[in-house]
C-alpha cells in the first residue's frame, strides 16, 4: 500500500527510479540470473533422472487429486498462458528486425529470432518453476511441513525458519508474487485492450487499461471465491481448449508446409544451441540487448516461482517425482515450442514472402503484433475477438490462482482462511497492476520483475542443496524401512 501511495504521488520521480534500478541490477546481477537459470536447469533434470524419480508426492499410496488433463490444463494457465499470446508473434519479429548480433531481416536472423525466443520461454523458464514447486510438494507432503516457500531451506536452517528469518522469506516470496503478477497482467491488459481496439475502436490508453484491468480483476475475484475445484480448474481447461483451437485455425489457414517445416528446423537448432544460448552474455559485445531481454525474463521467471511453485505444489499430489518434472518441465515447454513456431514462423513467413507490414506494427505497438498478423488469414474478426476472451480468461485464472497462492503462504501454510482474504489479495494485484502502468509504464513492469526476482534467484540456489539433502535422507529412510520389513 506504501508502494501504491508513492507511486501514485510521485510519479515522475518513480518512473525515473525504475529506470535506474533495471540498469543496476541488468549490469551488476545479470550473470547470477543466467548462471542460475542453467545450474536450475540441469538440477531438474538430474533429479528427474536419478534414484529419487520414483518417489510419490505424498507417500506411496497418495493418488492425484486432479486428472492428468486438469492438471496440465491449469499448471499452463497459472504459468504462462496470458503473456504467450502478448509476445509469440511480437518477439520473433523483433528479434528479425533488430537481431542482437547478425544481419537484420536475414534468413540467419529468422532462425536466430525463433530460437531467442524458445530459449526465453523454453525449458530453462519451466524448470525454475519445477524446482520451486518439487521442493514445496516434497517438504509438506512428504515431510509433514505446512504449505509454504519457508520450509524449502529446512534441511538447511531447520527450526530457525520458524522465526523472523522465515518470516522474511515468505514475506519476500508475496512481494515478488505481487509483483509477478502485475507484471503479467499489466502487460497482458494492454494486449486485450488493443484486440477491443480493433473489434470495437476502443481507445488504447492507460486509463482505458486501468479501467479493463478493475472490471477484469473483479471477474478474477468472483472465481477466487469458487475455489480451486470449481472456478479455476474450470476456466483453466476452457482456455487451454480455446489455445489448441487457436493453433490450429493457424496452423490451417496459414502457411502449413512453412510452418511444419520452420518448426522441425528451429526447435532442432534450439535443441542443438541449448547449452551456447543459454549460456551467452554478449561479454564481447559491450552491448546492452540482454538488459531488456533474457534478464527481464530470467527476473520474470524467478519473481513468478513462489507463485506458481506453490499453486503447483498444490495441484500435483500424488504425482511421482519423474511425473512431475516431465508435467512441468517438459509438457509446457513442448506446447509453448508449438505455439511461438506457429504464430512466430507465419509472423516470419508473412514478412519475408507476404505483404509484411508487421514489423511496422510491432515498432508503433508491441501488443498489436498478434492482431496485425491475424488480419491477413480469413475470419479475422473472428479469430481477434478469440484471441481477446482467451486473454481474458487467462487473466482471470492467473489473478485468481495467484490470490489462492498468496492468501497459503500470508496464512502460514492454511488451506481452510476467509474467503475475505483471498478477495483482498485478488483486489490488490489488480490495483498493483494499474499503479505499475501508471507509475512507468513497460519499465516500471520490468523493474517489478528484476528487483523481486533477484532474491528468490539467490533463495532456489540454497533450495537446490536443500531439496537434494532431504530426498537423499528420504530415500535412505524407506530402503532401511524395506530391509527392516
Amino acid at each position: 500500500m506504501l508502494f501504491v501511495s508513492l507511486t501514485l504521488g510521485f510519479k515522475e520521480s518513480v518512473g525515473t527510479f525504475f529506470e535506474s534500478m533495471q540498469s543496476f541490477i541488468s549490469i551488476n546481477f545479470g550473470w547470477l540470473y543466467v548462471l542460475g537459470a542453467n545450474i536450475i536447469l540441469f538440477f531438474c533434470a538430474y533429479v528427474g533422472l536419478s534414484r529419487y524419480k520414483n518417489i510419490r508426492l505424498g507417500g506411496a499410496d497418495c493418488k492425484p487429486e486432479f486428472s492428468t488433463w486438469a492438471w496440465l490444463s491449469m499448471l499452463f494457465n497459472a504459468g504462462i498462458g496470458l503473456i504467450l499470446m502478448f509476445y509469440s508473434v511480437a518477439e520473433p519479429i523483433i528479434h528479425f528486425s533488430n537481431p542482437p548480433y547478425g544481419t537484420p531481416e536475414s534468413l540467419s536472423a529468422a532462425k536466430n529470432a525463433l530460437n531467442i525466443s524458445y530459449l526465453h520461454w523454453g525449458f530453462h523458464g519451466w524448470a525454475i518453476y519445477a524446482l520451486m514447486g518439487l521442493s514445496v510438494a516434497f517438504f509438506s507432503y512428504n515431510q509433514g511441513l505446512p504449505l509454504g516457500i519457508r520450509w524449502i531451506l529446512y534441511p538447511l536452517l531447520g527450526d530457525k525458519l520458524k522465526g523472523s528469518m522465515g518470516h522474511f522469506i515468505d514475506v519476500m516470496a508475496v512481494v515478488a508474487t505481487v509483483f509477478g503478477l502485475a507484471t503479467t497482467l499489466g502487460l497482458g491488459i494492454q494486449h486485450i485492450n488493443s484486440g477491443m481496439h480493433y473489434l470495437f475502436d476502443l481507445e488504447m490508453t492507460t486509463n482505458v487499461q486501468v479501467i479493463l484491468i478493475i472490471i477484469i480483476t473483479l471477474v478474477a475475484t468472483a472465481s477466487v471465491v469458487s475455489g480451486l475445484y470449481r472456478g479455476i480448474q474450470l476456466l483453466s481447461k476452457i482456455a487451454a481448449i480455446m489455445a489448441v483451437l487457436l493453433m490450429l485455425f493457424m496452423l490451417i489457414s496459414g502457411p502449413t508446409l512453412f510452418i511444419l517445416r520452420s518448426a522441425i528446423e528451429s526447435v532442432g537448432y534450439y535443441l542443438q544451441n541449448l547449452i551456447v544460448s543459454g549460456s551467452w552474455m554478449e561479454a564481447y559485445q559491450g552491448s546492452h540487448w540482454m538488459d531488456s531481454w533474457t534478464f527481464f525474463y530470467w527476473g520474470w521467471w524467478f519473481a513468478w516461482a513462489p507463485f506458481v511453485g506453490l499453486f503447483l505444489a498444490r495441484i500435483s499430489k500424488g504425482r511421482t517425482i519423474k511425473e512431475f518434472i516431465l508435467g512441468v518441465v517438459l509438457a509446457p515447454t513442448g506446447l509453448t515450442i508449438i505455439w511461438i513456431a506457429i504464430f512466430g514462423s507465419t509472423a516470419l513467413y508473412t514478412e519475408i514472402f507476404g505483404v509484411g507490414g508487421i514489423i511496422e506494427s510491432v515498432n508503433a505497438d508491441i501488443s498489436t503484433a498478434l492482431f496485425k498478423l491475424l488480419e491477413h488469414f480469413p475470419f479475422s474478426h473472428v479469430s481477434i475477438l478469440f484471441v481477446v476472451i482467451t486473454g481474458i480468461i487467462f487473466f482471470v485464472t492467473s489473478s485468481d490462482s495467484g490470490s489462492l497462492v498468496i492468501d497459503f503462504i500470508s496464512s502460514g501454510g492454511r488451506e481452510d482462511t476467509p474467503v475475505k482474504f483471498r478477495i483482498f489479495w485478488a483486489l490488490l494485484e489488480g490495483s498493483a497492476a494499474a499503479v505499475l502502468l501508471v507509475g512507468g509504464g513497460l519499465i516500471a513492469l520490468q523493474t517489478g520483475s528484476l528487483v523481486t526476482g533477484l532474491p528468490v534467484c539467490i533463495l532456489m540456489l540454497f533450495a537446490c542443496h536443500s531439496l537434494l539433502k532431504g530426498l537423499k535422507k528420504y530415500q535412505s529412510d524407506l530402503e532401511r524401512e524395506v530391509k527392516s520389513q
